[in-house]
């Protein structure tokens, strides 16, 4: 098993009463939910709240053994994946009778990979600490700014991609500004910072219904978020962005002043598929993701199951079955697979394929704002949120970090606080810097 992601952990635990036995490979020690990553970014929730050791969540698993270390590749032939231990230590190879890729995936640029300096995507804890830190310094630095230029630069918070990561993004960062810190300061008013969404596509969370896609520009709008749908970004830099119309769209192209951009506008596979059709022949999409049989089976290789973001499923007919790149998506996957394995070694038939259950899509705004869709039931605004929070907080791994989540959440929508609003990391944290660690000695 390579990969405790959503799609790995839950094939791991559903082989926990079979015969076999399970090998977790993984380079991070931790399960990390990342639906929740972004309140990390924006100071409502701590790194430890949204992830769980893996060591910890497999614990009574007694067939299942975690191993930290690097996928440097996978031999199909010999049936081995090749490992570094995380750390530069030593290589090693792990056989395998049948194998599970749940690698997911990483940021997309289109091409400009340069962006990523000046405008971090949110895929880790990594980066969701950095987004932290740059929103947060990004009002200090304003309140010691005298020139209203860059002041209003340093206040303004671009959000490329409005999907349900960036909606969720832009509504928590007009909250910071317009709610969490609008007292905390002397010489700048929080209240004033500009919160811009930028979209390619003529509307907000395309995967929802255009109804609720309106009611969340309209919840957003509430907040002070400003939607600039139609526009495609053509250039980052350290001083902003510029956007030029989208397709037919009307309008020249505009620059964007901005010292905070956030990437959220696109997805490319683990280059673990990339390997994976190198061995294979198994064709890949624009976006790096493999194509899998209908069984989640790489072609030619019935022992060798991949899933989660890096693969799309063949329909057997010449097409895809359309998946969303969402965490229900993966789980299912990974249950699936456990289901074939099991039938497998009892000598039983398997599942012929993988069909997908869509439960719906839900997307929160912002305090008692949210817009979804359960099983054709259209929800927007508390009922929405509240549906939100149960079910987050349902499928949160651990007792431990869903009761700590609940009571982060209940003290923060009573008083209107984030407790975890640290700006730490990076070259601007006293303690990181080694400039500032001198003056510090010949201080003393």
């Amino acid at each position: 098993m390579v990969g405790g992601g959503f799609g790995g952990l839950q094939a791991v635990r559903h082989l926990k009463r079979s015969p076999a036995a399970v090998t977790l490979i993984d380079r991070r020690n931790f399960h990390l939910f990342q639906p929740l990553l972004y309140q990390v970014a924006t100071g409502a929730l701590s790194p430890g709240e949204i992830a769980a050791p893996l060591r910890g969540v497999l614990k009574r698993q007694g067939n299942a053994t975690v191993v930290l270390a690097e996928v440097q590749g996978i031999d199909l032939d010999r049936r081995v994946v090749r490992t570094r231990a995380v750390g530069g230590g030593r290589e090693s190879e792990v056989g395998y009778d049948t194998l599970i890729v749940a690698a997911g995936a990483r940021h997309s640029y289109f091409g400009n990979d340069e962006w990523a300096r000046v405008a971090p995507g949110l895929k880790s804890l990594e980066d969701a600490l950095e987004l932290r830190r740059r929103i947060l310094t990004a009002f200090e630095a304003a309140e010691v700014e005298p020139d209203p230029d860059v002041q209003r630069a340093l206040l303004t918070f671009v959000v490329v991609g409005a999907g349900p990561t960036g909606v969720e993004l832009a509504g928590q960062i007009a909250e910071i500004a317009r709610d969490t810190v609008r007292r905390d300061f002397r010489h700048i008013d929080p209240t004033t910072a500009r919160i811009v969404l930028v979209e390619g596509a003529a509307r907000v969370l395309t995967a929802f219904p255009e109804s609720l896609s309106a009611k969340a520009e309209r919840q957003l709008a509430a907040l002070g978020v400003t939607v600039r749908d139609s526009r495609l970004v053509t250039d980052v830099d350290a001083d902003g962005v510029t956007l030029s119309p989208a397709g037919d769209g009307d309008g020249g192209s505009e620059r964007l002043d901005a010292r905070t951009v956030v990437w959220a506008a696109g997805v490319a596979a683990s280059p673990l598929a990339t390997a994976l059709a190198e061995g294979s022949g198994a064709a890949l999409d624009r976006a790096g993701r493999i194509t899998v049989e209908p069984d989640l089976t790489l072609p030619g290789h019935p022992e060798v199951f991949a899933l989660g973001d890096m693969v799309r499923v063949s329909d057997g007919a010449g097409g895809q079955i359309p998946l969303p790149g969402v965490a229900p998506a993966a789980m299912q996957q990974g249950r699936y697979a456990a289901k074939v394995i099991r039938a497998r070694l009892a000598g039983t038939e398997p599942p012929s394929r993988f069909t997908y259950t869509d439960k719906g899509n839900l997307a929160t705004i912002g305090r008692m704002k949210a817009v979804g869709e359960i099983r054709g039931a259209k929800l927007s605004g508390t009922l929405a949120w509240l549906g939100w929070l149960f079910i987050h907080l349902f499928y949160l791994t651990g007792l431990q970090n869903r009761l700590l989540v609940f009571i982060r959440w209940t003290v923060s929508f009573l008083t209107r606080g984030r407790g975890a609003r640290l700006i730490t990391g990076g070259a601007e944290d006293p303690v990181a810097s080694p400039a500032s660690a001198e003056a510090e000695v010949h201080r003393s």
